[in-house]
């Protein structure tokens, strides 16, 4: 027999007296399938001269209404008769006792005994309705951007009266109820009113307080019981504990103020962007205390001041939401309004947040939209219909992830997910999010084979409804919190990514540049004799490079799942896979579009990153790890101060290439320019920077490098310096022009450009 047929059994025991109630609430009341108790517990007035008092406490042996109200009129308290043995009691009173003078209803307490204890409980079939009209209005129809200051779970006081009040959407279920530590996880208790054809339940109880755990119990369309997570919860447990927490969001004070009015101002294409992608779970660990992970305190003096030193101008963490699944990296989450609890509470985030932006560093978050997994206390089959994802797996399912697409096309859904990108920007003042896996949400055929999906409306493999919702969220969010970031994690042809909507774009502020990652890397591994048969590959970005704003990426995607460290990929012995290494990170800094570089790679760690431990930074002990290191955190310094590299970083007028034909010897050679005008206008020094690199292990003597202007030309970097752990060749601060001709210039450079190396020079400016 299961747990709900024994339960019904005992409720159809034989009554102790006539209940008032019609059958058809009489039995959906005591079966537990009640969608609205509170139209029948309570105090309700029944005429001009009665009223019913009418309570659900499970396992009671009497209950005794007890009056708190100043002017009642007449008994102290009442003792209600018990007319199920599943619970409900009631008594038929004249209409003055549960009046004031004020012929407002009496606020009371009930006095309940049990065959273990006597306990004093507020009812909570006695507050009316929290949630309005417009805001449930809203919902339904998908345009109430600030949903979760309704749904989910919230501290309050209601009529003086301490308690927490839920709100869920479950437009299916036949019941739902608020199980937790204060009844025991007892589903017969604490049963959810529905708000109209909504969908939304709610109900205030009482005494519940900030800490307490707590899930749904839900009774789907066919009866079956499960318990869920709360999906607008705000703290939640991980691993095999599931429940969530009460929190109350509301206490926090912020100490940012100055970094967050002068973002609404931010004008980020103009701007130096180097991020630093991190996992908050595997950064750095305390080995003397079980290698535990950091916690968000502790991040935020360790991670703030490394991040200072570094140089990096923002963070950008990988999910940090809820997630029972280490594995996933936060990627698949189940609590979407939730910090994960690994690393401290809530507010302990906010401090590590807030502490970042009082140093100056931005705060970018990767944000899971695409899908969510199959776990059973999460969004999976939520109400006991396929509520979030689609029904069809056909448009349901990712066969790469196991997981569950959400069905963008139904209202409540895209309310969901666009208040939580909301939530993220307003509640823990993150700068921008960065949107997983956009092309397996844009397209309907994405890993499918064909049969495997179904075509729009028009025939075509676009996903029209996930078009709509990205464009929506990003202009939302765009509009709420000016200054802030949206960026893609995009890997197709799809058009204007990264244009407004408005300009028939998707939205985006930023695209991840897939393609120069792909291809750079796959210049870079090549042994450095090969690599003269594949220059077009290193240069071929450059055909694109304007075509949306592009964040250049060396992401955690590509140091894991047997694809070896940044520094396992390049070639031949060690001393060449450093210099390989250092040539392409100044590379990347030189090549047009922001940076993006995910930790371990600053020092050049040797073994595939795993999410399970710290990164290696012993390493730091060697020179060699040390030297990259250092020429990280002098690469950021060169881009935050040299406008050249970042002014025009989505105008051809900012590139302007010197040679990319020299495929024989593996050099290539490009100015990076900051006209004067638009230097000017941005209050920067005027500064070209002239770039050649060198992918061999071959020294090129007296190498000829046309130049636009005669004069002296600064070093301003070079990766083969000894201080870099390099051979330390061609020292020489400045470089002399002569008046010889070459690559279409007038005058040039003779130099000897060192193995495996990158160098910066500046350009004299030209003489008015």
């Amino acid at each position: 027999m299961t747990r709900e047929a024994r339960r019904n059994q005992d409720l159809r025991g034989a009554t102790t007296a006539f209940s008032l109630l019609p059958p058809d609430d009489f039995y959906p009341l005591i079966e537990l399938r009640h969608s609205d108790p509170h139209r029948l517990l309570g105090i309700h007035v029944i005429d001009e001269t009665r009223a019913i008092v009418r309570v659900w406490y499970p396992g009671a042996l009497s209950v005794t209404l007890k009056p708190l109200s100043k002017g009642v009129t007449e008994f102290a308290s009442l003792a209600l008769g018990q007319v199920n043995p599943g619970g409900l009691f009631e008594s038929l009173v004249e209409r003055d006792f549960v009046e004031t003078i004020e012929g407002k209803a009496i606020s009371y307490e009930l006095e309940v005994i049990t065959t273990s204890q006597k306990i004093i409980v507020r009812d909570p079939y006695a507050f009316t309705p929290q949630m309005g009209d417009l805001d449930l209005y809203l919902f339904s129809e998908g345009r109430h951007p600030e949903a979760y200051r309704h749904l989910g779970a919230h501290p309050r006081v209601i009529e003086g009266v301490a308690g927490t009040l839920f709100a869920l959407w479950a437009p299916n279920a036949q019941r739902v109820s608020v199980v937790g530590d204060f009844n025991q996880w007892d589903g017969r208790f604490h049963m959810m009113r529905r708000l109209g054809p909504s969908g939304v339940w709610e109900i205030f109880l009482p005494g519940v307080k900030e800490g307490d755990h707590y899930k749904y119990e839900l009774r789907g369309p066919q009866g079956d019981l499960f318990l869920k997570t709360d999906p607008y919860g705000f703290f939640a447990q991980h691993d095999l504990r599931t429940a969530c927490i009460v929190y109350d969001l509301s206490r926090y004070k912020w100490s940012d103020h100055q970094w967050m009015s002068a973002r609404t101002a931010q004008n980020h294409y103009g701007k130096p962007l180097s991020i630093y992608e991190v996992h908050l779970g595997s950064w750095c660990r305390v080995p003397e205390e079980h290698d535990r992970p950091l916690s968000y305190r502790e991040l935020a003096d360790k991670l703030v001041t490394y991040v200072l030193e570094m140089g990096f101008t923002h963070v950008e963490l990988m999910p940090v939401m809820e997630h029972p699944f280490d594995g996933s990296w936060g990627y698949q989450v189940v609590n979407f309004f939730a910090p994960s609890s690994r690393f401290g509470k809530p507010d302990d985030f906010r401090y590590l947040v807030d502490r970042l932006h009082q140093a100056g560093i931005g705060v970018l978050l990767d944000w899971v939209p695409g899908h969510f997994p199959r776990d059973a206390h999460g969004l999976w089959r939520y109400d006991g219909t396929a509520l979030y994802e689609h029904e069809d797996p056909r448009m349901g399912e990712h066969h790469d992830w196991g997981t569950l697409i959400f069905n963008y096309g139904r209202k409540e859904v895209r309310n969901f997910l666009i208040a939580n990108a909301l939530y993220w920007l307003a509640e823990y003042h993150i700068d921008g999010l960065r949107m997983d896996a956009v092309a397996s949400m844009l397209y309907l055929d994405y890993s499918r084979k064909e049969g495997e999906w179904i075509p729009n409306q028009y025939g075509g493999r676009e996903n029209l409804d996930a078009v709509s919702f990205i464009k929506e969220c990003n202009e939302l969010c765009y509009s709420r919190h000016p200054g802030i970031m949206m960026i893609a994690e995009e890997s197709t042809a799809w058009p204007n990514v990264s244009k407004p909507t408005y300009e028939g774009g998707l939205g985006f502020g930023f695209k991840w540049n897939m393609g120069w990652m792909n291809d750079s890397l796959s210049y870079i591994s090549h042994s450095p004799i090969h690599r003269k048969y594949h220059q077009g590959t290193i240069t071929f970005s450059m055909l694109y490079a304007y075509h949306e704003h592009f964040i250049l990426v060396l992401s955690h995607d590509e140091v894991t799942h047997g694809k070896g460290s940044l520094l396992s990929k390049m070639p031949e012995d060690d001393w060449q896979k450093f210099a390989n290494l250092r040539l392409f990170y100044a590379w990347m800094w030189g090549h047009p579009g922001k940076k993006l570089l995910f930790q371990g790679g600053e020092f050049a760690q040797r073994d595939e990153w795993s999410h399970e431990r710290s990164l290696d930074w012993h390493l730091l002990e060697h020179e060699s790890h040390r030297g990259i290191q250092r020429l990280v955190q002098r690469l950021n310094e060169i881009y935050r101060t040299e406008p050249a590299l970042f002014l025009l970083d989505d105008s051809h007028v900012g590139f302007e290439w010197i040679d990319f034909h020299d495929a024989q010897n593996s050099v290539w050679s490009f100015l990076r320019k900051a006209p004067s005008s638009v230097v000017a206008s941005h209050g920067e020094k005027n500064s070209d920077l002239l770039i050649i690199v060198n992918a061999t292990p071959v020294v090129r003597h007296q190498y000829r490098i046309g130049v636009p202007i005669a004069g002296s030309y600064e070093v301003v970097l070079n990766t083969d310096d000894q201080y870099f752990w390099g051979s330390g060749l061609n020292s020489s601060r400045f470089l002399t022009s002569e008046p010889m001709g070459a690559h279409r210039f007038g005058n040039s450079l003779v130099l000897d450009l060192p193995s495996l190396s990158t160098l910066y020079l500046r350009v004299p400016q030209r003489s008015i």
